[in-house]
């Protein structure tokens, strides 16, 4: 099993709520003139959060103990709006390691992937009571095990729906194409050497 293979995910949640969230709202396209991902972390939600200061009340990603949270829940057709990878980028780099939702816009899920951040879905029932649950406990740790296809907190525990590709390259490690080439670096270097254009 490769060393970059996400089997099993635990971790506090932030619980995001709204449908249509697209990634205009999740990285606003004014940060996103940046020649590397580094810094996108702290600008997410950016507008979303101004407005909720504004308005006296306290933005998910501004809550208590929201800081180490690796669970984002969500609701339905996350992601949506333009193919930015930024998105995904902003809350790996925040911390989220999957992201449970009702479903989710295709290429956001792909783009995700890319970068192993796992986008696993449940029904809408299974999702509102894990909300209730994460907003009853904002301690609570929610564990989202790929391999078993189970998400679990609080006592409960629900089916996880991940296609079977997603959840081959994920529990492998070959959503990384780096990391694979990087840790069979001899075998790499061994058919390069055979090749006769090589030099």
């Amino acid at each position: 099993m490769s060393t970059s293979a996400v089997t099993r995910v635990i971790g506090t949640a932030i619980v995001l709520r709204g449908d249509d969230i697209d990634t205009d709202r999740i990285i606003p396209a004014r940060f996103l003139k940046t020649v590397t991902f580094d810094g996108l972390a702290e600008n997410l939600f950016a507008d979303d959060r101004a407005q909720m200061k504004a308005a006296g009340s306290v933005h998910p990603f501004d809550a208590n103990g929201s800081s180490g949270a690796a669970v984002l829940v969500v609701n339905k057709n996350f992601g949506c709006g333009s193919s930015r990878e930024h998105a995904p980028q902003a809350l790996m780099r925040r911390g989220i390691r999957v992201v449970i939702g009702e479903s989710f816009a295709e290429i956001f899920a792909s783009n995700a992937l890319m970068i192993g951040l796992a986008c696993v879905t449940l029904s809408l029932a299974n999702i509102q009571a894990l909300m209730m649950a994460a907003d009853w406990d904002p301690d609570m740790k929610v564990t989202v095990n790929l391999e078993s296809g189970v998400a679990t907190a609080g006592g409960q525990s629900w089916p996880i729906g991940i296609s079977p590709h997603t959840k081959h390259a994920l529990v492998t490690g070959q959503w990384d194409g780096a990391g694979l080439l990087l840790e069979n670096y001899g075998e790499v270097d061994a058919v390069g050497a055979r090749l006769p254009y090589s030099f």
